[in-house]
């Protein structure tokens, strides 16, 4: 009688420590900050200004009559 009281403890408190045990599940893996798809079209982006720019410079030089850019 004395060993199914033991055997009934073990079983009850390995049961509690058991579901300590799976309360504790490793934390998600963090998603990454930035792909490569950002950085491609910030320089997509930068270098569409300085098509812009040199666009703009290059008609007002060429607009004006004392300076032949060719």
């Amino acid at each position: 009688m004395a060993s199914v009281a033991v055997i009934a403890f073990f079983a009850f408190v390995f049961a509690v420590i058991s579901t300590f045990a799976g309360a504790q599940s490793l934390a998600p893996a963090p998603s990454p900050t930035s792909d490569g798809a950002s950085i491609d079209q910030g320089i997509a982006y930068l270098l569409m200004v300085v098509a812009l720019v040199l666009t703009y410079l290059i008609h007002r030089l060429d607009a004006s009559s004392s300076y032949t850019f060719f």
